[in-house]
């Protein structure tokens, strides 16, 4: 409990001194509301919208949910296909840096005039600005098995499917979870991104009617809840590494 708040107090106390420096400057150089609210401000009208906020935070979670586990379980497969086939990752490596040259905002509007303003386009959005870093520390991972132990157990006659499972992927975990962390803060990314190209409900269709009425207080207001849902599903992936990963040697306190 110690060790975990002595990482937690620094980026705590620089938020709060953020927050403070941010409120005494709008108050002492009075800057108008709709250029820059106060975070006292923003808070505040969040409350007020707060009923209206709830339900597109919820839309938000269930598109960031589903487009976060399609887009991890795109990047693994991707990843063991081309560790498995060494001429697969020759011919397709190159092609999955190149899919991540085009922006998101740039082929979201290209996928509504394809397929609609449902909820595959939303997905596929999704999914695209996640599987890369899952699948690239994947890969990493499992070229960074020890390699004593590789020429072990094929000294004891075990095939490429035995290696893999019993000793490839356990030794890729760490590279993975750090795949999946990233990944995590990209998904709430690419749904509101989603939302904003083309949506009814959530907060990127929130933060779109908000701009237009120069409601900048509750822009913002909707900007931290996409902050708090990032660092949440951050957390809890990295709550799941702890618990997965077990034998990782841990730090000793000093």
């Amino acid at each position: 409990m110690r060790s975990w708040w002595n990482l937690a107090w620094p980026p705590v106390v620089a938020v709060i001194l953020f927050l403070a420096g941010w409120q005494l400057a709008v108050s002492a150089f009075h800057i108008e509301a709709w250029l820059l609210p106060s975070p006292l401000q923003i808070v505040r009208k969040g409350w007020e919208q707060a009923s209206v906020l709830t339900g597109h935070t919820w839309a938000t979670v269930k598109l960031t949910l589903m487009g976060f586990l399609i887009g991890v379980g795109t990047g693994l497969l991707i990843a063991m296909i081309l560790h498995l086939i060494p001429f697969l990752r020759s011919a397709l490596y190159p092609l999955l840096i190149l899919s991540q040259n085009v922006p998101a905002i740039i082929l979201a509007p290209l996928l509504m005039i394809w397929f609609g303003f449902g909820l595959l386009p939303k997905l596929i959005v999704i999914t695209l600005v996640c599987f890369f870093p899952v699948a690239v520390a994947a890969m990493s991972g499992f070229n960074q098995t020890d390699r004593m132990m590789l020429n072990y157990m094929r000294m004891a006659g075990a095939g490429k499917r035995q290696i893999f499972t019993k000793l490839e992927l356990p030794h890729a975990l760490p590279s993975i979870f750090s795949g999946l962390k990233i990944a995590a803060t990209y998904s709430v990314m690419g749904a509101v991104i989603a939302e904003w190209m083309g949506a009814d409900q959530g907060i990127g269709y929130y933060m779109n009617l908000q701009k237009s009425g120069y409601r900048t207080d509750l822009v913002f207001a909707a900007v931290f809840i996409i902050v708090a849902l990032s660092l949440l599903l951050f957390g809890l992936i990295a709550l799941l590494e702890k618990g997965v990963i077990r034998w990782r040697p841990q730090r000793q306190n000093s």
